[in-house]
């Protein structure tokens, strides 16, 4: 399978009065396909490894960091570099899709034009595929509501359809049920999990429920602290 991410010596440093964090991936392969846990504590990184991954946060230093989503691939490290920030948006709409922790839905838009967003944003036309998402994500009699009038799952549900509308080649997701109840929690993981395999998709979540990590096969990052050389504290994801 090919790859869809090959990173070596990535680094995130974030400085404060208090001291320094530095967010470590000496290597991560991803193959297409893969279903990815990173797994860690609240505040440990999961987060600002998501918004890396996703190309809407610029490392610090990266010796490699490839992106080859489905044809063709692109040096994000390079691209970076030269401060190409139109084409790396082109690349997160086309090929990315990102469930936000908090679902991140327009509040003064129905549910079925929060999910047709990603498609509209790329010129395409919607068609049956809100439909089609909405029944099997069991949200079908819900989609003319706002936000505001779904309950938490509901919500959570269309943040997933909305991630997976454009049938993009990666999804990313940030603890996507740690506000729902664990019966909630639990049913929606399933339909999530579904679709992916469903449409084919890589799949990297940040979690610190280990159990669904075991539950549904996930491969495991884990994440380890320790001090550099500096003084620097340090947050390292390994396999």
């Amino acid at each position: 399978m090919p790859a869809v991410y090959r990173i070596r010596d990535l680094d995130k440093t974030h400085r404060s009065e208090g001291g320094a964090f530095r967010l470590r991936v000496p290597l991560l392969n991803v193959e297409a396909g893969e279903k990815i846990a990173l797994v860690g504590p609240s505040g440990c990184g999961k987060s600002t490894l998501l918004d890396i991954l996703a190309l809407v946060l610029r490392p610090s230093a990266a010796e490699r960091f490839d992106f080859r989503p489905r044809s063709g691939g692109i040096d994000i490290a390079g691209t970076w570099e030269i401060d190409q920030q139109n084409h790396l948006s082109e690349m997160r709409s086309r090929h990315i899709g990102y469930v936000l922790q908090t679902g991140g839905l327009l509040p003064y838009i129905s549910a079925a034009d929060n999910i047709a967003l990603s498609l509209r944003l790329l010129g395409l036309d919607p068609g049956a595929r809100v439909a089609q998402l909405g029944s099997e994500l069991g949200i079908g009699d819900q989609l003319r509501k706002l936000p505001g009038m779904l309950s938490a799952g509901q919500r959570q549900r269309v943040a997933i359809a909305r991630a997976l509308a454009h049938k993009p080649a990666i999804v990313l997701a940030d603890e996507p049920t740690s506000s729902l109840d664990p019966v909630t929690a639990r049913k929606v993981m399933e339909m999530f999990m579904s679709l992916v395999d469903d449409n084919g998709v890589t799949l990297i979540l940040a979690t610190h429920d280990w159990p669904a990590v075991e539950r549904f096969g996930l491969r495991a990052l884990h994440f380890e602290t320790g001090q550099a050389d500096d003084g620097t504290v340090e947050g390292v994801f390994r396999d």
